[in-house]
């Protein structure tokens, strides 16, 4: 099986922690060039130390905030203007705040479409140009598991990211001639400052402690436990690597079975 990244670019978003990092230390594991995009230099300069490099690999960061994307535009711009190439794209940005649908203003559906829909074009606009030339691209979005199931709680985040999906199943259909492949990844329960957020929330709310919601949540899970960020990471290298290159436009829950539906 060929997992050969070697002589490919990365560009990894979120990629100062979570699941991010997760990725883009895979993705280094097995060649590639990677280039890690968040809006904190200081994180990002840790995670650069972070990543396996060889004699041969060449890691680098870019600071841009997804809330911001005139700025984003600017950084993803001025990097392909140095004559930068990306072979792989991963769209990973944080989630909306939890709260019912009905409860959530206009302005957090704009803000994490923002955030989300209209970041991932920007940078899927600025770079597939360069994927198509070379006849090899993966695009690779981090989205959620209720893309196939709506969580409940996260009223935003489900509307958002059914979007997103949606977004990117067209994207599949447009670039698959090009030797792109757009597919996503959903992630269940996994250990990150994100799962914490949504359980310390959660418990607040419902007065309960935080590690009888957690337990309850594990309890939903087929596999009995969170998920480690290097396990998504591990898929979302697979994804990119050449031996996924006839899988495209798919949505790959990696959740230990919790999901229900097919």
């Amino acid at each position: 099986m060929n997992l050969d990244l070697s002589q490919r670019t990365a560009i990894v978003c979120g990629a100062s922690q979570g699941i991010g990092l997760a990725a883009a230390i895979e993705i280094a594991n097995l060649g590639a060039n990677v280039v890690l995009v968040a809006r904190n230099q200081e994180r990002l300069e840790s995670a650069l130390k972070q990543l396996p490099k060889s004699e041969s690999q060449q890691h680098s960061l870019l600071v841009a905030d997804f809330s911001q994307p005139d700025q984003l535009k600017s950084v993803i711009t001025s990097w392909t203007e140095q004559e930068n190439v990306a072979d792989i794209l991963i769209n990973n940005t944080g989630g909306p705040p939890g709260g019912l649908a009905i409860d959530a203003g206009t302005e957090e559906f704009l803000s994490a479409f923002t955030n989300h829909l209209v970041c991932n074009q920007i940078l899927v606009q600025a770079l597939s140009p360069g994927m198509k030339e070379k006849r090899f691209g993966r695009i690779i979005n981090v989205i959620s598991t209720s893309v196939k199931q709506p969580l409940n709680g996260l009223g935003v985040s489900n509307t958002i990211r059914g979007a997103v999906a949606n977004w990117a199943k067209t994207l599949a259909n447009e670039l698959g001639q090009f030797g792109i492949t757009v597919n996503n990844v959903l992630p269940g329960a996994t250990n990150t400052t994100r799962l914490e957020s949504i359980l310390e929330s959660k418990a607040q709310k419902t007065g309960r402690t935080y590690d009888d919601v957690a337990d309850e949540m594990r309890a939903s899970i087929p596999a009995g436990r969170f998920a480690d960020a290097s396990e998504l990471g591990s898929a979302i290298a697979f994804l990119a690597s050449p031996a996924a290159s006839y899988i495209n436009g798919t949505n790959l829950p990696v959740d230990g079975g919790r999901t229900k539906c097919l």
